[in-house]
């Protein structure tokens, strides 16, 4: 989705969001094709309230100066660009040629990630946080992970998640999916999502044709 202050800054970015391949979309429902572009016009905090009611999951770009509309699109805005950056970022939210795998470690206590295609809760597992050793470290740490991959809930976790995956990604990649998030969240984000998201990236680096990334939103936070 795109918004802007005025109609013709909207009217130019859609343009640019165009010329860089995307198809237009004109109404507010779930999109099966890859690369659509929504203008945001009239009551853009409306339309975002009614996309997130319909649990559609959308890119927000915002296209120059603030709109001045508490929870509008400049508000909510993933992007925030002006008019000459568009094409550039237009290009970087293009579709890729091979469907990418992110696994995102990330903490409950500061609310599940946005874009996440599947959330798997590791709070199930023993945390290394109550080991006194442990705590002070994170999941990159070979002594936590080891704490955390070792039970035998992470190991049956982990093969399940594997597998479904594998069977899946071909039914991704026909519907022209780019990007697949799989968020793992545990308390804080440190431990057992760490090393849970670091593990299963690890695995699915095997599989032909896909890209793999591992990233931990909360490190350091």
């Amino acid at each position: 989705m795109v918004g802007g202050p005025t109609d013709s800054e909207l009217d130019e970015a859609v343009g640019v969001f165009i010329d860089s391949g995307f198809q237009l979309a004109r109404w507010l429902t779930p999109w099966d094709e890859a690369d659509a572009v929504l203008p945001l016009r009239g009551d853009a905090v409306s339309m975002l309230k009614d996309a997130d009611a319909q649990n559609i999951r959308y890119v927000l770009v915002h296209v120059g100066a603030g709109d001045g509309r508490s929870g509008g699109s400049h508000d909510r805005a993933h992007h925030r660009v002006d008019i000459a950056q568009l094409r550039e970022l237009a290009q970087q939210l293009r579709s890729r040629e091979r469907l990418l795998i992110t696994c995102l470690a990330f903490g409950y206590k500061n609310g599940i990630p946005d874009g996440a295609s599947w959330v798997v809760d590791a709070r199930l597992l023993e945390n290394p946080y109550w080991v006194d050793e442990l705590r002070p470290l994170d999941g990159h740490d070979p002594r936590v992970r080891d704490y955390v991959i070792n039970q035998q809930a992470a190991q049956e976790l982990l093969g399940n998640l594997d597998q479904t995956l594998r069977a899946a990604i071909p039914h991704y990649r026909e519907r022209g999916r780019s990007h697949l998030v799989v968020a793992f969240g545990c308390t804080g984000g440190r431990h057992r999502s760490v090393a849970m998201a670091e593990e299963l990236a690890a695995r699915l680096k095997t599989v032909d044709g896909i890209d793999v990334e591992f990233t931990a939103r909360d490190l350091g936070v």
